[in-house]
């Protein structure tokens, strides 16, 4: 029963990170279809509502898909250097997991909430170029889901 648990749960995370990265690339194809004039470093462009609901579903799926892949990997605490050399391997690599997700996470979360807002206006913008946010961080969501499920087996241990 844990094991089918563990499985239908890293399928979950997986599917859910996927989710994120698809919609966070079709939102920087739906950014480049809509008018912009560029001049060297800076740009003018009309903002893009389709990218603007995409890419913030992309940032609310990446948000779920780290909270459930941390509540349900446990609380996996090492307060010491000491600690940590005397853990067993499996425990490092959930620990270095668990750091590497939050890591992933602030990145691609950042990409994405940038790109997001700057589709958010009610009217044209100009300003310095701003590209590849939302598919960096679409990107940036395959990456999490591997570290996520990596984190949850190592941490748990349901998937052998």
């Amino acid at each position: 029963m844990a094991r089918g648990a563990g499985i239908f749960l890293c399928l979950l995370i997986v599917i859910m990170d996927a989710t994120a990265g698809i919609l966070g690339i079709e939102a920087e194809i739906a950014q480049n279809k809509v008018k912009h004039l560029r001049l060297w470093i800076f740009e003018c462009r009309e903002p893009s509502h389709k990218a603007f609901m995409l890419g913030l579903g992309a940032a609310i799926l990446l948000s779920l898909a780290h909270v459930i892949a941390n509540l349900l990997g446990g609380c996996n605490c090492l307060c010491s250097q000491q600690e940590l050399q005397k853990s067993s391997p499996n425990r490092q690599l959930s620990m270095a997991c668990l750091i590497l997700t939050w890591i992933v996470l602030a990145v691609g979360l950042s990409m994405l909430v940038i790109g997001t807002t700057s589709n958010n206006k009610s009217r044209g913008s100009c300003g310095f170029t701003h590209h590849h946010f939302l598919s960096i961080g679409g990107i940036l969501c395959f990456v999490h889901g591997l570290f996520c499920v990596a984190y949850y087996v190592s941490a748990t241990g349901s998937i052998n």
